[in-house]
């Protein structure tokens, strides 16, 4: 019989995924967001919620509900070949091609670069190494990840930024509503902001956490799927309450900050000098700590997630310690890169990945009044797809997209999407895509039949 979850045991859940999913690009994503978006931070806000915090929530559930036991399994219900390819990409993305190594570049750059002065490869190289053989070291304990993260490494991470917001509100730099928005943030706050949003990843990063937080479950002693359900659900709403919070008080923070600062380059710079103006030449080291702690939390859950995934999908190739060690090398050296190159290579995969994720985790919620049936899933991502890798191609880099001579491919198919000027293309195809599915679910051919 599954013994009964506390209160304690529910908030340490809690602390463990706002730990797993509250990394560096949550502090400087939303910060610089506010100083874009001024007096239309209201909207922007709403929107980067929906993506930042609503999505990495129901993804956590969408994984529970199903009875999933990860993101491999949940792609199966589309096809197996598909799921390979999808968990292969996202895990990726999030894991050592990306995701991963901005948790050390991001540190580096927003911390030690402005307490140096200089932008030093070899520093970079030194603290990155410093930093993956830290997570290298938690990750060959996944056991013990509960109270690595959820006890220890957050709330520490906790107190830090929690000096840094009461700072910006006791004495705020200026008003939000005399800040004018900037850029897009002028006619579509609210799409915007649900963009920017895509930036943090935790909506990829949910179907990949989702297995951590089961097994977590289980440890405590739940073994029913139900409960193990609950108990997921209720740690991911406390959760998602936490961080939307603190995402609101962040761009506010940022918006404040046209009071006494222009719209800086990105996150980074901005966070560094709001640090060095409440705390004057420790500003940067604080700054360098309270990161660092973010983007160490982080990375530990995404090597685990990774490996545990890729030992569960190759079985009998390669063990979780080796998996381990080979990301952890793959985020090191990529590390090396630099974060701006990071970035800007990441948003045309983020633009692919997105639209698929949002549709799998809003199928899956409701996917019991359908059975979980393999038709409605195939018919969505189907009709998903075409525009996700529109989106993909249209994020690359302007110069790539000219000597591919994709311009005319762009325009032509950017014109015929609805909302394709927002951002929201995949939409519309997605929905046609799932009520077919839905028709052919309901026919005498394929009702009734169980879900591959």
């Amino acid at each position: 019989m599954d013994r009964k979850f506390t209160m304690k045991d529910y908030i340490a859940l809690a602390s463990l995924l706002f730990g797993l999913f509250f990394g560096a690009g949550n502090l400087i994503f939303p910060a610089l967001m506010g100083q874009m978006a001024g007096d239309h931070t209201a909207s922007a806000t709403l929107g980067f919620v929906i993506t930042g915090v609503g999505l990495p929530l129901l993804g956590i559930i969408a994984i529970s509900l199903s009875r999933s036991e990860g993101l491999y399994d949940l792609g199966c219900k589309v096809s197996r070949p598909y799921s390979l390819l999808f968990t292969c990409l996202l895990y990726l993305t999030i894991g050592p091609f990306f995701a991963l190594p901005r948790t050390a570049t991001v540190p580096y750059s927003v911390g030690l670069v402005p307490a140096l002065h200089k932008d030093s490869p070899l520093v970079l190289g030194i603290f990155s190494l410093c930093f993956f053989a830290a997570v290298l070291w938690f990750s060959l304990k996944p056991s013990d990840i509960l109270t690595h993260v959820g006890k220890i490494i957050n709330p520490l991470f906790l107190v830090f930024l929690a000096v840094l917001i009461v700072m910006c509100f006791v004495k705020p730099m200026g008003s939000v509503n005399v800040a004018a928005p900037t850029g897009e943030y002028v006619s579509h706050p609210f799409f915007r902001g649900f963009l920017e949003g895509y930036n943090t990843m935790d909506a990829l990063a949910s179907l990949a956490f989702g297995i951590i937080i089961v097994n977590a479950v289980r440890n405590l002693g739940v073994k029913e799927p139900k409960n193990i359900a609950k108990a997921s659900a209720v740690a991911s709403i406390g959760c998602a309450v936490l961080m939307a919070l603190i995402y609101l008080a962040l761009v506010v923070a940022g918006a404040q900050s046209r009071g006494i600062f222009s719209i800086q380059p990105d996150g980074g710079t901005l966070l560094n000098k709001i640090a060095g103006h409440y705390f004057g030449n420790i500003g940067a080291f604080f700054l360098a700590v309270m990161i660092t702690l973010a983007c160490l939390k982080t990375a530990i859950g995404l090597v685990t997630a990774c490996a545990e995934t890729f030992g569960e999908m190759f079985p009998n190739r390669l063990s979780y310690k080796t998996w381990a060690i080979i990301f952890t090398i793959i985020s090191f050296t990529f590390a090396n890169f630099g974060l701006v190159k990071i970035i800007a290579y990441s948003v045309p995969m983020l633009m692919f990945l997105y639209p698929l994720t949002i549709v799998i985790i809003l199928i899956s919620i409701i996917g019991g009044l359908y059975n979980y049936h393999t038709v409605v899933y195939r018919w969505t991502i189907g009709f998903t797809m075409l525009p996700a890798i529109f989106d993909g191609v249209k994020s690359l880099p302007a110069g790539t997209v000219s000597a591919l001579h994709l311009d005319g491919f762009v325009k032509a198919v950017g014109d015929f999407l609805p909302f394709s000027d927002i951002g929201m293309d995949w939409v519309v195809p997605a929905v046609i895509g799932f009520v077919i599915g839905l028709v052919f679910y309901a026919s005498k051919k394929v009702k009734g039949t169980a879900a591959a």
